[in-house]
């Protein structure tokens, strides 16, 4: 790899891991211990991810069940749940908190595969956003000195690195979108 392309295939990277991260959000149905990713519970006065003030975990397929280290979070993290937009009521017994998942109508399957396929395209942007950035660059360093067929051969190579990357964000948008429709 060419250390003048390193910068773009990071911010590459750097694109489809957000996506990555951001899809795995999307509730399928199942109870997804990932939609509490980017919650934040008041600890102490450090909003803290759920993860770190409790044990997590997934009892039966559409049941997310927190069980907080110290029974005091149970209201802080009722909030941080009710706020979000998760759209589930919290249920708590005093020593745990249940997230029950109900099923998705076929309706709500088919807007959330609407949205994965959105989130997919921005990506596809960022990407290509990435592309000219690099390609716009290379123009610049045909100014400096740099022969037209060293351009010619780094300008493929940006490409070929935008196509993997598209194609890798289409792979991941068909898998979540198989899991959302798969009842």
């Amino acid at each position: 790899m060419d250390e003048r392309l390193k910068p773009y295939e990071e911010k590459m990277q750097k694109s489809y891991d957000y996506l990555e991260g951001d899809l795995a959000t999307i509730r399928a149905g199942r109870a997804n211990p990932h939609v509490l990713d980017k919650l934040r519970v008041d600890y102490y006065g450090t909003p803290t991810p759920i993860q770190q003030v409790g044990n997590v975990t997934v009892p039966e397929p559409r049941i997310i069940q927190i069980a907080p280290w110290e029974k005091t979070l149970i209201k802080a993290i009722e909030k941080a749940i009710m706020t979000s937009d998760i759209g589930i009521n919290p249920t708590n017994d005093g020593a745990v908190i249940r997230l029950v998942f109900p099923e998705l109508t076929e309706e709500r399957r088919r807007d959330l595969v609407k949205d994965v396929k959105k989130r997919g395209e921005e990506g596809k942007v960022a990407i290509r956003n990435t592309r000219r950035d690099g390609n716009d660059a290379l123009k610049k360093l045909a100014k400096a000195e740099v022969s037209e067929d060293e351009i010619k051969e780094l300008e493929e190579k940006l490409q070929k690195m935008t196509d993997k990357f598209i194609k890798n964000i289409d792979k991941l948008v068909e898998e979540k979108s198989k899991e959302i429709l798969t009842v």
